[in-house]
C-alpha cells in the first residue's frame, strides 16, 4: 500500500477464513504467520461478531487465549512499511465509522485522496493515515444509499485506480467479500470451510485445492459455498486447481536463522532441480530451447536478485551462441521494444513481483511470447506465461534470496548446456557443499574484521560481474554496510577515487583472468584491503572448480555466507532486515 500523501509503502499478507462451526483465533493466526515473510511491522484481525485486535510488531508467540474470539468468520492482516509511522491506527483491519464493516487490504489505492475527500464531505471520519481505510467507508456509504455490497463492488472497481487484494466482512453476516486487481489473491477449499489468502502457502498444510482470482474479479464466500463475479457483476465459472507446495511449517531446525539453513539447503535444492530437468520438467526445458531457437529476439525481464541471475543467463547463453539481453523490470517499458518475434523470459522467485507483472502486460500487448522461470508455483506470473519452468528451490523464509538464486542460475546454466556450453552440471551440488566446507571458518574470521567497515567494493568481469552485484546486494540487505558491485574495468572511470588505505575490495577472479588480476593490482596499489575469491591456490577464498560456468554460483555462496556472518557479528535481524519484504507486490 503506497499512500501518496503520507509516503507509506506497504507489502502485506492477508488471510480470511470462514467455517461451518465457530473456532478460536489460533487457526487463522497460524495461517497468517505462514505469510509473515510478506510483512512484520504490525498485525491484526477482526471477526464478524465485532471483535477487533491490532498490534504493533511481529506475530511471534502472540497469545490470543482469553480474548473471547470464537467466530465462524475471521479476516487477518500482517503489514510491512518502509515509510511512515508503524502504529496501531495504521495497522489493519480498518473499520467503517459505525464499525459494521471491517477490511484488510494489500495494494495501492492511487486515487484514495479523491475518494477520501468525497467521503469526508459526506460525514465520514477517518482514523488512520492509510489509503486502505477508504474501502471500509466507501462500502458503508453504499449501504447507506440502499445498495447491497454485491451491487457496490462493481462501482468500487470502476471508481478505484490502482491495485488491491481486499477482504471485507460485515457484522452479523457469515460471509467474506473478496476483490482482486493485480495484487495476488487465492481461495483455498478446506474440509470444513474456505480460506482466502495472499498465496497458497497460507493453507498448503491443510489443502491442495484452490481457485485463483483473475484481475477485476470478486467473490462472495459463505459457509456452504462461493460465487465469483466479474467487474460488472456477472457470474463466472472458475476452475478448481490441484497444487503441490510446501505443506509443513518451515522451521530453523538446529540453525540460528533461516538464512543459514537456506544457504545449507542449496546443494540439495540444486540436486532436486537438476533431477527435475532430466525427468518431470524435461519436456518444459526442451520446449523452452525450441522457443529460443525459433525466436528472432530473446529478452529477460526481472528485478533484484533475479535480475543478477538473468545477467548470468545472458553471459552463459552468449557463450553458447545465443544472443540475449536483460532489462530490469522497473525500466522495461522505457528501454525494451519486444515484438511478435520476441520471446520474453521473466525470472522471479515469488511470481508476484509487481514490476515484472507490469512489464509482462506491456509485453503481451506487443504480441511477444512469455516464458517464466519461477520458484512459487501457481503464482500470477506463472499463470500469465505460455510456458513456465520451476526452479524447485522450495519455500524461502528469509527475506534475502539464497537457494532460489542458486537454482535460477543452475537452470540457466543447464539451458546453456543444451546449446553447447560445456559444463559438468552433475557435480554442482557437491561443489557447493565443498565451497562451504573449505571457506566457512575463513569467512567467519573475515566477517569479524569487516563488519565494522562503512564501505565494501566487489569487482568482477564477464561472468563474475553479475556475481559482484549480487554479493554487494546481500551485504547491503543483511549487514547494512554500503557495498558496491561493479565491473572491474569501470574502476578507473570514477570509483577508484574512493579507494584509500584499508578499503575492502573483494575481487572475483575466475581461472586467473588476466584483466581481473590487473584490476586487482590497480586497487591494491591505492592501498585497498584485497580479498580474492578464486579457483587458484593462492586465493583468500577458494572456489573448488575450474568450470567457468559454475564460478558464478559458487562465488555467490561465499558472498551469502559473508553477509550472514557480518550481520551475525552486528546482532542484526538477519531473516527480517529492516525496510524489506520477501514479495514486492507494489511498484
Amino acid at each position: 500500500m503506497y499512500c501518496r500523501g503520507f509516503r507509506v509503502l506497504v507489502m502485506c499478507g492477508i488471510v480470511g477464513i470462514i467455517g461451518n462451526s465457530e473456532n478460536g483465533i489460533e487457526e487463522p493466526m497460524h495461517s497468517l504467520k505462514r505469510l509473515e515473510y510478506r510483512g512484520y511491522d504490525s498485525f491484526g484481525f477482526a471477526t464478524n461478531n465485532g471483535f477487533l485486535e491490532k498490534r504493533v510488531g511481529n506475530i511471534g508467540d502472540f497469545d490470543a487465549s482469553g480474548l473471547g474470539t470464537a467466530s465462524r468468520v475471521f479476516i487477518c492482516h500482517t503489514r510491512w512499511s518502509t515509510h511512515g509511522a508503524v502504529t496501531e491506527a495504521n495497522a489493519h483491519p480498518h473499520l467503517s465509522c459505525d464499525g459494521e464493516i471491517a477490511i484488510v487490504h494489500n495494494g495501492i489505492i492511487e486515487n484514495y485522496q479523491e475518494l477520501k475527500k468525497e467521503l469526508e464531505e459526506k460525514g465520514h471520519r477517518f482514523r488512520s493515515e492509510t489509503d486502505s481505510e477508504v474501502i471500509a467507508h466507501f462500502f458503508e456509504q453504499a449501504l447507506s444509499e440502499n445498495m447491497s455490497i454485491e451491487e457496490a463492488v462493481p462501482e468500487f472497481m470502476q471508481r478505484t485506480k490502482g491495485t488491491f487484494a481486499a477482504l471485507m466482512i460485515r457484522k452479523g453476516e457469515d460471509r467474506i467479500y473478496a476483490m482482486k486487481r493485480d495484487s495476488p489473491l487465492v481461495l483455498g477449499l478446506l474440509e470444513n470451510g474456505f480460506m482466502l489468502a495472499s498465496d497458497i502457502y497460507a493453507f498448503s498444510d491443510r489443502t491442495n485445492r484452490a481457485v485463483f482470482f483473475g484481475d477485476d474479479e470478486f467473490a462472495v464466500v459463505g459457509v456452504d459455498g462461493y460465487e465469483f463475479f466479474d467487474s460488472r457483476g456477472r457470474r463466472l465459472d472458475k476452475e478448481i486447481q490441484d497444487f503441490e507446495w510446501s505443506r509443513e511449517n518451515e522451521t530453523k531446525e538446529n540453525y540460528e536463522h533461516f538464512m543459514m539453513k537456506e544457504i545449507m539447503e542449496q546443494p540439495e535444492a540444486c540436486r532436486r532441480l537438476i533431477k527435475s530437468l532430466q525427468s518431470t520438467q524435461k519436456e518444459k526445458i526442451e520446449r523452452l530451447k525450441d522457443m529460443i531457437v525459433g525466436a528472432k529476439n530473446v529478452m529477460f525481464v526481472s528485478g533484484g536478485t533475479s535480475y543478477h541471475a538473468s545477467l548470468l543467463g545472458v553471459y552463459l547463453l552468449k557463450q553458447a551462441g545465443i544472443n540475449t539481453q536483460s532489462v530490469i523490470a522497473s525500466e522495461f517499458q522505457n528501454y525494451a521494444m519486444p515484438d511478435r518475434d520476441t520471446v520474453v523470459i521473466a525470472i522471479t522467485q515469488s511470481g508476484e513481483t509487481m514490476d515484472v507483472i507490469e512489464a509482462l502486460k506491456y509485453v503481451k500487448n506487443r504480441g511477444s511470447r512469455i516464458v517464466s522461470i519461477v520458484n512459487v508455483p501457481y503464482s500470477t506470473i506463472q499463470r500469465m506465461s505460455e510456458l513456465s519452468v520451476e526452479v524447485m528451490a522450495g519455500q524461502e523464509v528469509c527475506v534475502a534470496a539464497t537457494k532460489s538464486f542458486t537454482n535460477q542460475v543452475t537452470l540457466l546454466l543447464y539451458l546453456a548446456s543444451m546449446f553447447g556450453f560445456e559444463t559438468d552440471i552433475e557435480r554442482m551440488p557437491d561443489e557447493i557443499s565443498e565451497t562451504i566446507r573449505l571457506n566457512e571458518e575463513k569467512i567467519k574470521k573475515l566477517a569479524s574484521e569487516l563488519c565494522g567497515r562503512n564501505d565494501i567494493y566487489v569487482i568482477g568481469r564477464g561472468l563474475s560481474y553479475p556475481v559482484a552485484r549480487e554479493i554487494a546486494l546481500k551485504i547491503k540487505e543483511i549487514s547494512y554496510i554500503h557495498a558496491e558491485g561493479m565491473m572491474g574495468g569501470e574502476l578507473k572511470h570514477g570509483t577508484i577515487a574512493l579507494i584509500e588505505k584499508g578499503t575492502p575490495v573483494i575481487s572475483l577472479i575466475s581461472n586467473n583472468n588476466y584483466d581481473m588480476l590487473s584490476n586487482t593490482k590497480e586497487v591494491e596499489s591505492r592501498g585497498a584491503r584485497i580479498i580474492t575469491a578464486s579457483n587458484s591456490n593462492e586465493a583468500d577464498l577458494k572456489i573448488p572448480s575450474n568450470d567457468n560456468g559454475k564460478f558464478g554460483i559458487l562465488a555467490t555462496v561465499l558472498g551469502q555466507m559473508l553477509a550472514y556472518y557480518m550481520a551475525l557479528e552486528k546482532g542484526l535481524p538477519i531473516d527480517r532486515p529492516r525496510n524489506l519484504a520477501k514479495s514486492v507486490t507494489v511498484k
